[in-house]
């Protein structure tokens, strides 16, 4: 049989665009050529938006894209351009909030209507091959789009000029004349808190979201108020998504998110940047709350990152996809045949009996795997003793594991992308601070030198690393959220080298990305390419805003340096979101962060002494155990030229020739301590 023919993205390197190579579509990858033909040819753009994790995206391909009819269609009335949104996070950016603006709701596949200017005049995003549930068919709405743009230029100019003026609005900020408080951030928790689900953890119902940036808002407000309703908010819904079919029991990691209310049933894709975010707030749960549930699912899920997603020589891949063999889950769901035919019948009760395994099935006739019983419960149930039912779970696990591996596994998508790397890497440094594995600090090191080796170029830091081929100029979420995990892993690792990194990217990104008229940070650099508007990004999505981390980023580096102007343009942007964040704090949740880091003011830490002294690293851990959302760590060696490293640490030296630690707060230092019992109470008051 002779394979499809190609089309002109048989020449890309997205593994999502190369999924569409074969269609019969006359695809163009975003580019001059398509916009020339389009202004040749005076044909409107079809500009369709998706990433190869996205199951309706895979929808729409098999019902429209892949139909000879509907492809025929296409070609004829338009010019398509197929854009990966992972590849290309600048034009999903804008394209997504003129869908929003157009229809009140956004999504993948994200389907655009352009003129040959590549501005927008109508869009959606999935469409069925025909009318169905009071959606029109994507014949239908093909046509109609063609018609209105050679027959009512009019009204295609008047809906352009509308969305490209609320573009350009959205980019816009008002510098708040409002006196900062920290009333904005216990409000903000509050209001955010009314959406709680007491039952079954989590924000609202179905679909249900991690959310990582609002717990750690919630962890950061109970850690000033004490009040043990944001505690037990946060480890309630972490229990809960560890005991729900969101997480993978026998292979570790966090799917998407889950399509009902209980965690159970997920949209089986595992994105690298969920699972980072999950590492680090289960990392600091684990830290307040001591549940040793929170740390098995760090060390697993790191376990799964390891395994799974991570490049032989560092750098970890974007996704894995939902379906296999065509079919969504099918690779992580169980049938009770199938389990008891591997672990034999009286485990196979067992296990199946904590796991919600049953002849009906809970997905389709088939099994997602939940503990619906405790190793207690199951214990008492079965009248054996609880040491004997763990064995036997862990037993049965790497069984289903074992045999799991043998089966044709989801899609990956091994592109490696610098923003989701820096969180990745902010993930691994708060899996080291409570589990100081050899394997976790080995894959950070190799991630960090192969991020500078193929991703950073002529001074500036690259999106995107496929097949040996690195591309594209890296966007505010590349620097921010990059320099952060360098930061983070600084304070781990305590390598000077890390930090330096990060304070060079952070003056790129000042000098890239910086709206000298507004404040606060674009999210393409003055050196990309011009767009039809330059976005701002402020709210946090599935990924925190550019904008956030950013300003996290400064005033971190403000008191580590002592740079005033990092202060300065934090405190900008904070007044420029300001009103924003007391009127809808939910998207605002790592921003209200950073505005509790500049009000607390953080506990400046530094210790001299040797990194391998082992009192040093006595304290060290001693210190990683306490939940701090809101301090710096400087490691220096008595030996170091102190003041070249750090105004801090200028005139700090060794009493007794002991590790020595110093808590500065609020421009005051403490008398010098050596003695966890001296510390603590500095660090905790």
């Amino acid at each position: 049989m002779n394979p499809k023919p190609a089309n002109r993205l048989i020449n890309e390197t997205s593994p999502y665009l190369l999924q569409h190579a074969h269609n019969p579509v006359d695809w163009f990858a975003w580019g001059e050529e398509a916009f020339s033909e389009a202004r040749v040819k005076n044909k409107p753009i079809l500009l369709s938006i998706g990433y190869s994790a996205c199951h309706w995206c895979h929808v729409m391909e098999r019902e429209s894209f892949e139909n000879e009819k509907i492809a025929a269609l296409m070609n004829e009335l338009f010019v398509n351009i197929k854009v990966d949104r992972e590849e290309r996070p600048d034009l999903d950016e804008i394209y997504m909030s003129a869908v929003q603006m157009l229809t009140g709701r956004g999504g993948w596949p994200m389907t655009l209507f352009l003129t040959p200017e590549r501005k927008p005049f109508y869009g959606g995003t999935y469409f069925p091959p025909e009318d169905r549930g009071g959606m029109p068919g994507f014949p239908k709405i093909l046509m109609r789009v063609n018609q209105a743009f050679r027959e009512r230029p009019a009204d295609v100019e008047k809906s352009v000029t509308q969305i490209l003026s609320a573009l350009q609005r959205m980019s816009e900020a008002q510098q708040s004349e409002k006196v900062f408080s920290p009333n904005v951030i216990a409000e903000g928790a509050q209001n955010i808190a009314r959406a709680y689900d007491s039952d079954n953890g989590g924000l609202g119902q179905a679909p249900k979201f991690p959310n990582a940036g609002v717990y750690e808002l919630f962890l950061r407000h109970y850690h000033h108020s004490r009040n043990d309703r944001y505690l037990e908010m946060v480890t309630h819904t972490l229990t809960k998504m560890a005991q729900g079919g969101i997480y993978d029991h026998v292979g570790g990691g966090f799917h998407r998110y889950s399509v009902d209310a209980r965690w159970l049933v997920p949209h089986f894709e595992k994105m690298l940047y969920d699972n980072a975010q999950l590492v680090r707030i289960y990392a600091q749960a684990f830290t307040i709350a001591n549940n040793p549930l929170f740390k098995t699912v760090v060390d697993e899920t790191c376990a799964y990152l390891l395994r799974e997603m991570l490049h032989p020589e560092g750098g970890f891949y974007s996704t894995q996809d939902a379906d296999s063999e065509g079919e969504e889950g099918k690779f992580f769901v169980w049938t009770p045949a199938e389990i008891n035919q591997l672990i034999g019948e009286e485990a196979g009760e067992i296990f199946g009996r904590i796991y919600d395994v049953s002849e009906q099935g809970n997905f389709a006739e088939t099994n997602i795997l939940h503990p619906i019983l405790t190793v207690e419960q199951a214990s008492k149930y079965f009248r054996k003793d609880p040491s004997e039912i763990e064995q036997r779970i862990a037993a049965a696990k790497q069984t289903l594991f074992s045999a799991r591996e043998k089966r044709i596994k989801p899609f990956r998508d091994e592109k490696i992308i610098t923003a989701w790397n820096g969180l990745m890497l902010s993930g691994f440094a708060e899996a080291m601070k409570i589990s100081p594995r050899d394997e976790y600090s080995e894959a950070t090191n190799r991630t960090i030198e192969f991020i500078f080796a193929k991703l950073f170029r002529d001074g500036f830091l690259l999106h995107t690393y496929q097949d040996g081929k690195a591309k594209l100029l890296g966007y505010l979420d590349d620097y921010a959220f990059l320099a952060v995990g360098l930061l983070d892993v600084c304070e781990v690792l305590f390598d000077r080298s890390l930090l330096d990194r990060s304070i060079e990217l952070c003056e790129i990104m000042l000098r890239e990305f910086w709206d000298d008229k507004d404040g606060g940070f674009f999210f393409t650099g003055k050196s990309h390419e011009q767009l039809i508007s330059r976005a701002k990004p402020i709210f946090d999505a599935s990924i925190p805003s550019g904008n956030a981390m950013a300003t996290q980023l400064l005033l971190r580096l403000h008191h580590i340096t002592g740079r005033e102007e990092y202060r300065e343009r934090a405190e900008k942007v904070l007044r420029a979101y300001y009103d924003a964040m007391e009127s809808q704090p939910f998207g605002f949740a790592h921003l209200l962060c950073a505005l509790d880091f500049y009000l607390t003011k953080p506990k400046e830490i530094i210790i001299v002494g040797e990194r391998q002294d082992p009192a040093t690293r006595e304290l060290l851990q001693a210190i990683h155990s306490l939940y701090l959302p809101n301090r710096t760590l400087q490691l220096a060696s008595p030996q170091a030229s102190l003041e070249n490293i750090s105004p801090l640490l200028q005139g700090k030296i060794q009493t007794d020739g002991k590790p020595t630690v110093f808590v500065c707060h609020n421009y005051t230092c403490s008398a010098p301590v050596t003695r966890w019992a001296e510390l603590k109470p500095l660090l905790e008051s």
